[in-house]
């Protein structure tokens, strides 16, 4: 029996753009070897802050590249946590990103969470959360096909956490990158956006639109945040590589990135309708599951009675995995829930390995 993996939200090799970026790189070796091969600004490569910049209205000095989002928001998450703050509590949506949750309690975060579900933010949760006192330090939002729910904050709904935000004085890190591989529905205005700025560090990320290996994200930070991350990046590694990030930014040049992005979109989709047919034919009764319009994941939701944990050993006994939900609480809750990537499979083991899942789920319901 052949493994299926639906664990990690990694892109299938078919939907890497790998003779484009090849290309490039080359290229810049050949033409600006003497930069891209050397040390270089903390802040990364500045062709590609400048293109960066202009696409989200700010100046260049604004935007630090960085290696992938995540790493982008480790170092600032210790530099926001660092010495005798006012508050060291960080809100996040429940469920939210494991890795977050590993990185806000490595810097001595305390956290707490507003639940999101098919029905929304739970924004009464959200206000009385930011509501203490002192006001959280931070509060941290996937608002577009969250990771692991794939679910989506509307526009009213973004407009109310920066409101929220706002009012309290509450720091916003927006961690937006699966933005770019949305492949139906109409694209929503990023917290950013709706705040002129304020208030809102937005981060990003190549690795969901181009391909993760490059280790390209990036933050755009307010004035004052510029010089304590500048500093602390330069300590943690004198400088980026330059070489990913000037064959990114050739890639843009050339023009290069949209068909790739489009491609990346076009592979993503199937696999997702792939899934969804699948998860139709194959779960029993009392399962549930999102419905993204973009993104890697989705989220699953089993019958009552159901629990993940002995599920997910039975799972990979059929050589099926999957991500638990407990992982993707702050309280270990969860257990009646997991999370699905459709990004790496194809077409054939999404509708094999789903099969699979379905019927252990039915096991595990009549048992």
């Amino acid at each position: 029996m052949s493994p299926i993996a639906f664990a990690r939200g990694i892109p299938s090799p078919d939907i890497l753009p790998i003779a484009e970026l090849a290309d490039c790189a080359k290229y810049v070796i050949e033409n600006d070897g003497t930069t891209v091969l050397n040390y270089g600004h903390a802040f990364g490569y500045p062709p590609l802050r400048e293109w960066l910049a202009e696409q989200h209205g700010v100046t260049p000095d604004r935007v630090a590249l960085t290696l992938g989002a995540l790493g982008g928001f480790n170092v600032l998450a210790r530099e926001l946590f660092r010495g005798d703050v006012p508050s060291r509590e960080a809100v996040v949506e429940a469920p939210t990103y494991d890795r977050t949750i590993l990185a806000l309690r490595g810097v001595g975060a305390e956290l707490s969470a507003v639940a999101v579900s098919e029905e929304g933010l739970d924004l009464d949760g959200l206000e009385r959360a930011l509501s203490v006192d002192p006001a959280p330090r931070l509060l941290y939002v996937i608002p577009t096909f969250q990771n692991p729910s794939g679910r989506t904050l509307s526009e009213d709904e973004r407009r109310a956490v920066v409101e929220l935000a706002q009012a309290r004085g509450v720091t916003v890190f927006e961690d937006d990158p699966y933005r770019l591989v949305r492949y139906e529905g109409d694209d929503v205005p990023t917290l950013f956006e709706l705040a002129g700025g304020d208030g809102v560090i937005f981060a990003s990320s190549f690795s969901k639109s181009a391909a993760p290996g490059l280790r390209v994200g990036y933050l755009i930070v307010p004035d004052d945040v510029v010089a304590p991350l500048q500093d602390a990046l330069a300590t943690m590694y004198i400088s980026p590589p330059m070489l990913p990030q000037a064959a990114i930014y050739e890639l843009m040049r050339r023009g290069l990135f949209e068909p790739a992005r489009e491609r990346t979109r076009a592979e993503l989709k199937a696999r997702r309708d792939a899934m969804f047919e699948a998860l139709e034919r194959a779960m029993p009764d009392g399962t549930r599951w999102s419905r993204p319009q973009g993104g890697y994941f989705l989220w699953l939701d089993l019958p009552s009675g159901v629990k993940v944990r002995p599920l997910l050993e039975r799972a990979k006994e059929e050589d099926v995995t999957f991500v638990s939900g407990t992982d993707f609480f702050i309280d270990g809750s969860g257990d009646e829930a997991l999370r699905l990537a459709f990004s790496y499979p194809s077409v054939a083991e999404i509708h094999e390995g789903i099969d699979r899942l379905g019927r252990l789920v039915g096991e595990a319901q009549s048992s």
